[in-house]
């Protein structure tokens, strides 16, 4: 994924353009492309800011508001697998979901794989 660039070229593009250069100017004399001289020069003139925008955010899944009731399925039945464990959900639920996506919950939750009496895992992940 591209990084934005340094504040530091942000405001050299800025103080060329306001000198009386061209966009285009700017971009070449930068090595930048012309859109970036574009957007950041209106992005300067509506804020007065060179920064750039926020990148990512958190990302709300659908498993949290169902989380009691994951909890309580696994805890009824220790052994149950994630297909049967997703298939459980979809029909209580309506909430169609990916088994490797519910493993990934479990394990943010706290949850392990099980290992048997020697302590080695039962199976591969």
């Amino acid at each position: 994924m591209p990084h934005p660039l340094s504040n530091d070229l942000r405001e050299r593009v800025v103080a060329f353009v306001e000198a009386g250069h061209s966009r285009h100017e700017a971009a070449a004399r930068f090595g930048t492309s012309v859109s970036f001289a574009v957007n950041l020069m209106k992005r300067w003139r509506e804020t007065g800011s060179v920064e750039p925008r926020p990148r990512g955010g958190f990302r709300h899944g659908k498993l949290g508001p169902h989380k009691d009731f994951i909890l309580a399925a696994v805890a009824a039945r220790s052994d149950i697998t994630m297909p049967e464990l997703a298939e459980v959900l979809a029909r209580a639920r309506s909430v169609k979901v990916d088994p490797s996506r519910l493993s990934k919950f479990l394990i943010a939750s706290g949850f392990s794989f099980k290992k048997n009496p020697s302590g080695k895992r039962t199976r591969q992940a």
